[in-house]
């Protein structure tokens, strides 16, 4: 397994990114942003099953609705991560039928991969979408905090709206040759 075969990393660890145009810059500093927001949710999400579990155990405290938060919560933050991982192009690419092939066949089938990936991305996006308007008209909440279902939709179809620009973004990248 390979995590990239194309392009160099440059000595700051920024791999492709060091060659990314003006709108490129701008997308990862958004995916940059997006993934220091999922960052500090994590945080957040294990100090309060940190402070649930010591509640719990030691004083007989639990945070009520702890699962609930951490529910929401990690539905924000496990998408926010997917494009900054995209455009650092940090995917794990399982090489092991092609590693030998000629660098133009290699280079060809990344390109024709990222743009399937874009298209599936581009589905779990509009799946979401499509969850979250149905959870939002089903009036769904949580059942001891009462947090509507749809805000944890909200939070990952945004996230994904710019995972998707990432991909498709780098497809085209790839398309170009680079």
């Amino acid at each position: 397994m390979n995590e990239s075969h194309g392009g160099q990393a440059s000595p700051d660890g920024a791999g492709d990114a060091v060659a990314l145009g003006p709108a490129g810059r701008a997308l990862m500093q958004v995916c940059e942003v997006l993934a220091l927001v999922g960052g500090s949710i994590l945080l957040l999400l294990t100090a309060v099953t940190v402070l649930s579990v010591v509640g719990r155990t030691g004083f007989d405290l639990p945070i009520l609705g702890d699962s609930e938060i951490v529910e929401v919560g990690v539905a924000y933050a496990v998408f926010s991560f997917l494009a900054y991982c995209q455009m650092r192009n940090a995917n794990i690419i399982v090489d092991f039928f092609t590693a030998r092939a000629p660098m133009r066949m290699r280079k060809s089938l990344d390109a024709f991969s990222a743009v399937l990936f874009a298209l599936v991305v581009c589905i779990v996006t509009w799946r979401l979408a499509l969850g979250g308007i149905d959870s939002y008209r089903r009036d769904d909440f949580s059942m001891f905090l009462q947090i509507p279902i749809w805000w944890g939709y909200v939070g990952a179809f945004l996230s994904c709206l710019v995972w998707t620009a990432a991909c498709f973004y780098t497809a085209a990248r790839r398309l170009r040759g680079g």
